[in-house]
């Protein structure tokens, strides 16, 4: 490769990198969960990857649904083990190891969901175009009674007519035009 850069040479890829070289260390990496160089093990992360517990059906989900605190398994600190009250609906109170990884190795719930999150940009320029003033142009003294609209806690602009807009956006979730993970709240004391 550096004699082609020197010579002012078209590289190709193919010649200067062997694909076995990075298909070994990529199978190397998965089988024994050492992520790193092989040569300098004691560097490698390990533990990164590890076999899927096929035992049962209801072992392989809850290995799925595995956390792990990357925290020694050896000390007596008692705070991490213990669950956050953010954990509520979110991590599973019971299902924990016995002996040295109690409370260190985790399970998520069984209604717990992750969501990988959609741009709000979209949500955003559709709602623009069915009359949602954006805030820099909106005028209290014009419309007192109008109702705030939040996109991921950030107040955007406002709309006239908030039951419509909820309907119609409501409609489009359900049709699959707009992400199923899209939530729509309307508080209709707090106008928002």
């Amino acid at each position: 490769v550096q004699r082609c850069v020197e010579t002012n040479r078209e590289i190709y890829l193919n010649i200067g990198i062997k694909a076995s070289t990075l298909t070994g260390g990529l199978k190397y990496a998965l089988a024994t969960g050492n992520w790193g160089e092989q040569k300098k093990a004691a560097s490698a992360k390990a533990g990164v990857s590890q076999v899927l517990s096929r035992y049962t059906f209801a072992s392989s989900l809850s290995h799925l649904r595995r956390t792990n605190t990357p925290i020694g398994r050896d000390g007596k600190i008692a705070k991490p083990r213990q669950l956050h009250n953010t954990h509520w609906g979110l991590v599973c109170p019971a299902e924990t190891p016995e002996g040295q990884a109690c409370g260190l190795v985790k399970n998520l719930a069984l209604m717990c969901y992750i969501t990988v999150g959609t741009p709000a940009e979209p949500i955003v320029d559709f709602m623009i175009q069915r009359n949602m003033e954006v805030l820099e142009e909106f005028e209290p003294q014009v419309t007192p009674n109008a109702t705030k609209v939040f996109v991921n806690g950030v107040w955007v602009g406002i709309h006239r007519d908030p039951s419509h807009l909820v309907t119609t956006m409501q409609n489009l979730r359900r049709r699959n035009m707009i992400s199923h993970e899209v939530s729509l709240i309307r508080d209709i004391r707090e106008r928002e």
